[in-house]
């Protein structure tokens, strides 16, 4: 006998609040090493719930697509046409936040566009719900989510947000970025200056965090990013770079038989993509500046997505520009 989807669920993950929470060694050992206080943590766990739909939801994330699926779903036409539009409507804060931070205001525009299209889609799951259930229900990386749980209690205190009323996604990042709490303190910047960083409703703070973000973890100016490859030869899997960092010298892969239209130094630190299409693997050789954007996401589809959709928003910005009015011939000079 088959079950329904909703049957199954209810088989292996316990009702909604039903499971246990930490013990109170494990909540006083987290509480030090967040330096949060103790009275503070037992607070949120007593006002979170566990919610079964995350967990069902983390077992199943979009990554796990093949990248010819995965790319339909976020560099679309529409999703490029309104990265266009909000450029135009926030071109003086993104041209500002590209100066400061050198920092490509393309982007910006398209991890905004992937994260939460805009700004039009936040998320809509409980942030402190969720990081509870992750942090203590999901073993697999309980750590990570645990200290994403402490760090959202400071991050409400400090910043003052409404801790039970935060809305974001499943995995608990929040605002138009999708910054985890921690992500959000470290990096988040009061780029309006109204004296808060307000990654919800502040279009400027949300730019110049995302910014900041890529600044502080190493974006290279004008650096390459990633770049198709042709084999001329089967490629070992043990070149596949599976770690997010740049770890094989292109020399190696050249001498693989892998060909690049404008190869580096021999020496240059790389990685080796292999992207699934309709028709098999295409492979891509990325540089550091593909393990920045990595950095916000460690799936090689997400990196590609982004980059991906920040070039055509890039020429489709520069298409609608209206080039400058060039000044008249003066009589008698040249």
């Amino acid at each position: 006998m088959r079950l329904a989807p909703a049957l199954l669920l209810a088989v292996w993950l316990p009702a909604a609040g039903a499971a246990a929470g930490p013990d109170e060694q494990a909540l006083a050992r987290l509480a030090e090493r967040q330096a949060v206080p103790l009275a503070e943590l037992e607070a949120a766990v007593g006002s979170a719930r566990l919610n079964p739909e995350v967990l069902a939801l983390m077992r199943r994330p979009w990554e796990a697509k093949p990248w010819y699926q995965y790319r339909p779903l976020f560099v679309t036409a529409q999703r490029i046409q309104a990265g266009v539009r909000f450029w135009q409507e926030n071109s003086e804060l993104l041209t500002r936040a590209e100066q400061t931070y050198r920092v490509p205001a393309a982007l910006i525009t398209a991890i905004l566009g992937v994260e939460t299209a805009y700004g039009k889609q936040m998320g809509r799951h409980d942030v402190l719900g969720s990081l509870y259930t992750l942090g203590f229900h999901y073993p697999e990386r309980a750590d990570f989510f645990a200290k994403e749980f402490a760090q959202l209690v400071l991050l409400a205190r400090e910043e003052q947000l409404p801790l039970t009323a935060l809305k974001g996604s499943y995995a608990g990042a929040m605002g138009m970025g999708q910054f985890m709490p921690s992500s959000y303190r470290h990096y988040a910047v009061d780029f309006d200056g109204d004296g808060r960083r307000d990654l919800f409703a502040s279009r400027a703070d949300a730019i110049g965090s995302v910014a900041n973000y890529f600044a502080e973890h190493g974006w290279r100016w004008r650096d390459p990013v990633v770049e198709p490859a042709e084999a001329s030869a089967p490629v070992a899997e043990a070149l596949i770079g599976q770690a997010p960092e740049p770890s094989l010298r292109w020399q190696t892969l050249s001498e693989a038989g892998l060909r690049l239209a404008t190869p580096p130094a021999d020496d240059t630190l790389v990685r080796l993509l292999a992207l699934e299409e309709v028709d098999g693997p295409r492979y891509w050789v990325a540089r550091h500046n593909f393990y920045v954007i990595n950095r916000y996401n460690r799936s090689p589809l997400y990196g590609m997505a982004v980059h991906q959709l920040s070039q055509a928003i890039q020429d489709a910005y520069a298409a609608q520009q209206t080039p400058p009015p060039q000044p008249g011939l003066v009589p008698g000079r040249l």
